[in-house]
C-alpha cells in the first residue's frame, strides 16, 4: 500500500477540520510472558516518513530506524505498559484497553480524533476503529512501530535476566523453544499464568 493510501482515513478527518489526529496500537497481546504495550502518536501529516507501515511487515533493523524518526518528528507521542500480573487479573483485552487509554492520557496535547486498531476505549475523544488499522493508516502504523520497538527492548532486557528461556529470540511468544523451557525450568515472574496453564501447572 502506498503512502497516499495510508492517509485515506486521516484525510477524512483533515477535510472535516481536525488538526490533531492520533494513531494508537499495541504490541504483545499474544505472548506467554511480558507486558502488553500500547503507543499513541500524533504525527505531522504534511511530510511523511518513508517506510512507515505495519510493524509486523518490517525488519527489526527497519523498525528501530523508523522508531527514531517517529520520535524525532512526532507532535506528541506516549507509550504505556500493563504487566503480566494485571493481564492475569483483568484479561488481555481489558489490559490492552488500559494500556491504550494510559498512552492517550500521557500525550502532551489532546487529539481531535483517535484512529485505533479495532478496539473501543472509554474516552470522550472521538474514535475511529479500523480493522487491520496498522496496515491501513499511517498514524496507526507509526504507533505500531513505537509499541513494537518499546516492547522488544523490554524483552531483550528480560532475556538477560532469564537467559535460559530465549526471550531475545521469541520476545515471550509461545514458540516450541519457549514452551520447552517453560516445562524444564517452570514459570518466571513475568510469565502470564492465565496464558501458560495449558503447558504447565501454575500456582
Amino acid at each position: 500500500m502506498n503512502k497516499r493510501d495510508m492517509l485515506d482515513y486521516e484525510r477524512i478527518y483533515l477535510d472535516n477540520g481536525a488538526t490533531l489526529i492520533a494513531g494508537i496500537d499495541e504490541a504483545g497481546r499474544g505472548p506467554l510472558a511480558g507486558p502488553v504495550v500500547a503507543a499513541c502518536v500524533i504525527m505531522p501529516l504534511d511530510t511523511l516518513i518513508e517506510g512507515v507501515n505495519d510493524s509486523k511487515k518490517l525488519s527489526a533493523k527497519m523498525r528501530e530506524k523508523l522508531y527514531a524518526l517517529i520520535v524525532e518528528k512526532a507532535i506528541s507521542y506516549a507509550v504505556a505498559e500493563v504487566d503480566n500480573s494485571v493481564i492475569d487479573e483483568i484479561n488481555i483485552l481489558n489490559a490492552t484497553k488500559q494500556a491504550m487509554l494510559a498512552a492517550v492520557q500521557k500525550l502532551s496535547v489532546k487529539p481531535d480524533i483517535l484512529l485505533i486498531d479495532a478496539v473501543k476505549l472509554n474516552t470522550d475523544i472521538k474514535m475511529c476503529p479500523i480493522i487491520s488499522g496498522d496496515a491501513l493508516s499511517y498514524s496507526i502504523a507509526a504507533a505500531s512501530i513505537l509499541a513494537k520497538v518499546h516492547r522488544d527492548r523490554l524483552m531483550l532486557e528480560y532475556a538477560k535476566e532469564y537467559s535460559q528461556y530465549g526471550m531475545d529470540k521469541h520476545k515471550g511468544y509461545g514458540t516450541a523453544e519457549h514452551i520447552e523451557a517453560l516445562k524444564t525450568y517452570g514459570a518466571t515472574p513475568i510469565h502470564r499464568k492465565s496464558f501458560i496453564k495449558n503447558f504447565i501447572e501454575v500456582k
